[in-house]
Parts: C-alpha cells; sequence; structure tokens
C-alpha cells in the first residue's frame, strides 16, 4: 500500500512535469480563488459584480480543466480565463441599461489606521491609472508587471504572437508614464 502523504503534489502557480495530472477544481479553487479574484478586481472588473465574475471564472476552469496541460503553470491559463470573462462581461455590459453604482474599495486589514489610509489611496491610485489602459494592454501589463509573469508565458496564456505582447507591454508603459505626469501636474496645479 502506498503512503498517500508521498504522492506527487501539483505546483499550481508554477511549472509541472507532464507525468502529473492536473489539480482537481477544489484544489484549485481553494489555492487560486485570492489570485483570481486580485486579477478581476486588476483587470477593472467592479466591485459589485467581483463575486459573480470570479465564480463565472471557475465554471469555466471546471468546463475546460481536461485541456489544461498541467506542464504548464496554472495561473497564466487562469489569468487568460479571468480575462476572456471581463471581455464578455464589458461587452454585456454596453447592451444594458447603466445604473450609476458607488465604487467602494475593500478595507484593507492594515496595523494603523494611517498605514490602511495609505495603502487603499495607492490602490485607488493604481485602478484609476489601470483604468485609463485599453483592455489588451492592460493585461499584458497586469500579468507582467503586478504578476511577475515572463512575456513568452503571457503570449502563449493570451494566444498572442510574442511580438505583439511586448508591444502591448511597451505601450501599456508608456500610457501608464503619460498618466503619471499627466496626474502629478494636476496635483501641483491644485495645490497651488
Amino acid at each position: 500500500m502506498t503512503d498517500p502523504g508521498s504522492r506527487p503534489k501539483p505546483c499550481l502557480g508554477g511549472p509541472e512535469t507532464s507525468a502529473q495530472r492536473p489539480p482537481d477544481l477544489p484544489t484549485i479553487y481553494r489555492s487560486e480563488f485570492a489570485y483570481v479574484w486580485k486579477t478581476l478586481r486588476r483587470l477593472g472588473a467592479p466591485l459589485p459584480d467581483l463575486e459573480d465574475l470570479a465564480h463565472d471564472v471557475f465554471v469555466v476552469v471546471h468546463r475546460h480543466l481536461g485541456d489544461y496541460d498541467p506542464a504548464r503553470p496554472l495561473r497564466p491559463w487562469l489569468f487568460g480565463i479571468a480575462l476572456r470573462v471581463v471581455y464578455d462581461f464589458r461587452r454585456l455590459q454596453r447592451n444594458l441599461r447603466e445604473f450609476p453604482r458607488e465604487r467602494v474599495e475593500p478595507v484593507d486589514a492594515a496595523p494603523t489606521p494611517h498605514e490602511r489610509m495609505e495603502g487603499m489611496e495607492a490602490r485607488a491610485l493604481l485602478m484609476k491609472a489601470l483604468d485609463a489602459l485599453d483592455l489588451d494592454r492592460r493585461a499584458v501589463f497586469v500579468m507582467h508587471e503586478l504578476d511577475e509573469v515572463p512575456v513568452p508565458e503571457i503570449a502563449l496564456a493570451l494566444a498572442i504572437p510574442l511580438n505583439t505582447a511586448y508591444s502591448r507591454l511597451r505601450l501599456a508603459r508608456a500610457d501608464m508614464a503619460a498618466w503619471i505626469v499627466r496626474f502629478r501636474s494636476a496635483e501641483r496645479r491644485r495645490d497651488d
């Protein structure tokens, strides 16, 4: 009889050998839910719809788990699914009548109120800057700059040519730099 503790465990965030089976849905859900939530938020999913969109991501994961190659890292695959869910959500939103919603940021559990306020301001500023990006550029920027995924992996996960991935990253960086310059000049004008 084999010791259950001796079975190889899948490495969810990193490379796996092709001999390993893909992880099951409950394992992926438990280990990657926070990553999916954060990714959806970074891609511009509205906070009131975040829970539903996260659920949609894991429904797609369930449907396509048999297509997942365990030799590839899991997170870029999940990112690609989350991106498509956000694309679909935005496309459907254009057809719906919009009702203004209050934008509420989740409370951070930082130790002091001052640190909590600084963290919230920094996240809100990052979200404003990300909101200014085109979704294609935003996806590459978030994966590379925030999730630290190499550009070749991004190209594979998003099914785009490698040069297109590099171009989108370059353009996103330029857009972010321009946004920061505009923000700082607006801040200076306001302070004067």
